[in-house]
């Protein structure tokens, strides 16, 4: 019997070197078994079970802290990739709050992600280009390539904590990448970029970082990742805060204290760089008789008005440089 469970460990582990960290460990190798089959874009999308549990993004629809979704790799077959990613579509539409970083499929052309971007248009849907070389975390192989949603939820993560949402997640290193499965140069980015594809490059001396911030918007008032998620965030901030709201007496002593709540609150973000122009530009509240009619006031409805100036990335940095004279 002693020997039989000797022989289920690491015999080195066993008998450690000193200072050692290492502890015994099982080596059981498992034979017979299969991944199943493939999940389909309706496993993805999943159903409301109150009984046995929701399954795929139905299960996250009880969860209010989700902010980023994704979904990996989620098919190497382009029509299920696809379909996969359009689940992924109706679930950030649904939640309101939350956006999709969206996978290119492994080892896709330039003219095949052009093709995959133009089956969407929304501004909660960010796409990334190509795929990442890693260290393999088995230690079995050099490198392995991966898709880049990880990677980039991660960069959105560590921008939200350094910077802000206002933030645009890009120019950010991508923390672990060996490279990029294909090397995007200048021309091709200039391709790319314009169709609100994400590409990651690597830079000499700088490294490999992500080198695009747009949305899948035709939209130009949601071009960029941090606008839309700024703007996001301000919603979902102003409705917590405004939960107090409810059943109050819906008149002029309401609305002035919700107007304030809101005023302070944009006020900070000016005060914090967040805000493009001066206090008086940045932003506006309006909660009054011009916001409601009486068929509102009626109905219990409180309605405030809110605009906000954004500020947008620099993506493109001009130099005029001109040429001047002894004379001039």
């Amino acid at each position: 019997i002693i020997t039989a469970l000797y022989d289920l460990f690491d015999a080195g582990a066993m008998s450690p070197a000193p200072m050692s960290v290492d502890g015994p460990r099982y080596l059981i190798t498992l034979t017979g078994g299969n991944d199943g089959n493939t999940p389909a874009a309706v496993h993805y999308g999943g159903e409301i079970n109150e009984v046995t549990g929701s399954t795929g993004f139905a299960a996250f629809e009880d969860i209010e802290d989700i902010s980023i979704v994704m979904c990996p790799a989620a098919s190497a077959d382009a029509t299920n990739h696809q379909a996969v990613v359009a689940e992924m579509q109706k679930h950030c539409r649904k939640m309101r709050y939350r956006v999709g970083i969206v996978d290119s499929r492994q080892g896709m052309s330039l003219s095949e992600i052009r093709e995959f971007r133009s089956n969407f248009d929304d501004s909660r849907l960010a796409l990334y280009y190509p795929w990442v070389t890693a260290a393999d975390p088995r230690g079995t192989l050099p490198s392995v390539t991966l898709p880049p949603a990880g990677f980039i939820a991660g960069v959105y993560a560590n921008t939200d904590v350094q910077r802000g949402v206002h933030k645009a997640p890009a120019n950010e290193p991508v923390i672990g990448a060996l490279g990029f499965a294909q090397e995007i140069n200048r021309f091709q980015q200039e391709l790319l970029n314009p169709a609100g594809i994400n590409c990651l490059r690597s830079f000499p001396g700088r490294g490999h970082r992500v080198w695009g911030g747009r949305t899948l918007s035709s939209d130009p008032e949601w071009k960029y990742v941090n606008v839309r998620r700024y703007f996001l965030y301000l919603e979902r901030s102003i409705e917590k805060s405004t939960q107090w709201v409810v059943f109050e007496p819906n008149g002029e002593r309401l609305w002035d204290n919700v107007r304030i709540t809101i005023e302070n609150f944009l006020y900070n973000e000016w005060a914090n760089g967040r805000l493009l122009g001066s206090a008086k530009t940045a932003y506006f509240v309006r909660c009054d008789r011009s916001t409601m009619t009486q068929n509102d006031l009626d109905n219990g409805r409180l309605v405030c008005e809110v605009g906000v100036a954004a500020l947008t990335p620099a993506e493109f940095v001009i130099f005029r440089i001109g040429q001047k004279t002894a004379d001039s």
